[in-house]
């Protein structure tokens, strides 16, 4: 039963975040890798107001929403300028510059957390308080599950009312020809600054989620590893719809608990993962570009 409302609190964590990147990359065509670095913000910044500032659930993860928004300005901004593989560089560059200050922000001679010691290095911080929401604590599997499910179906509906909102239809005719957009009078580089700051504020939600249900973080969820495992979600999901993102991150979380009945030895089972993966995406690839539920083919 626990390990059930596990793998539920999962696949909530990691359905906000591929919603979050469904937004940029399925209908701006934003093509981002740095993703992964705003899931860790989130994470990072609930952990530090709650362990040294006694923040609850929910003032703890709106700052970490807005902290997210805020250093999405690091993508959008030279978005305004660069296009295609360009920017994917860009933000290439912004997952690195994220994850070595978060691997690096470290000083043993100061508790965790303080200024000197922020995220305490490759150690990360361990104790996190799990979510109290209005007085009460959260502590139980089936408490935590309940939370994380209702967050994805709000976050669910607010994706789903952009969805078959002008403003997304606008998002795809900048995804489309942005040079037609910007004939027709769009301010394009405000909808990009837009689209960005959201998809980042709620990767920086699903992260705030994850660090209240582990309660311990580190820099290895803002690796590069990361934001290829949430962009094989779309690849096999689909891009450009709602539905998309949900069936990828089904898929790809219920793969390793079917290797996991094959029992295969602990020194072939990580790369029979990653093989079953590989070949999973050069099938997609070929023979579904635009995903099991998709109407958008990435390029």
């Amino acid at each position: 039963m626990n390990y059930g409302l596990h793998l539920l609190i999962y696949f909530d964590i990691y359905a906000i975040l591929a919603l979050s990147l469904n937004l940029i990359v399925g209908n701006s065509g934003l093509f981002t890798m740095a993703q992964a670095a705003y899931f860790a913000v989130g994470g990072y910044t609930y952990a530090i107001l709650t362990m040294n500032f006694g923040f609850g659930f929910i003032p703890a993860a709106a700052s970490a929403m807005f902290v997210g928004g805020i250093l999405s300005l690091a993508v959008s901004l030279p978005a305004w300028r660069f296009r295609g593989d360009f920017f994917v560089l860009i933000t290439l560059a912004v997952q690195s510059l994220l994850f070595n200050v978060i691997n690096n922000w470290s000083n043993t001679d100061f508790p965790p957390g303080t200024i000197r010691n922020l995220t305490n290095g490759p150690l990360g911080l361990a104790g996190i308080a799990g979510p109290t929401i209005w007085g009460t604590k959260l502590d139980t599997m089936r408490s935590l599950s309940v939370l994380s499910s209702v967050l994805l179906v709000i976050c669910c509906l607010v994706f789903w009312l952009l969805q078959v909102s002008p403003w997304v239809r606008l998002l795809k005719s900048m995804r489309d020809d942005e040079l037609a957009a910007r004939g027709l009078g769009k301010n394009v580089r405000l909808l990009k600054i837009q689209v960005l700051t959201i998809g980042c504020a709620f990767a920086a939600l699903s992260g705030a989620v994850y660090s209240s249900y582990v309660t311990f973080i580190d820099p290895s969820i803002a690796t590069l590893d990361q934001s290829i495992l949430l962009l094989s979600m779309l690849i096999v999901g689909g891009t450009g719809n709602f539905r998309g993102p949900l069936v990828g991150a089904a898929v790809l979380l219920a793969l390793p608990e079917i290797l996991r009945l094959v029992q295969l030895p602990d020194w072939m089972a990580g790369n029979v993962r990653l093989l079953v993966y590989g070949l999973l995406l050069i099938a997609m690839v070929h023979f579904r570009p635009q995903g099991l539920a998709g109407e958008y083919k990435l390029r």
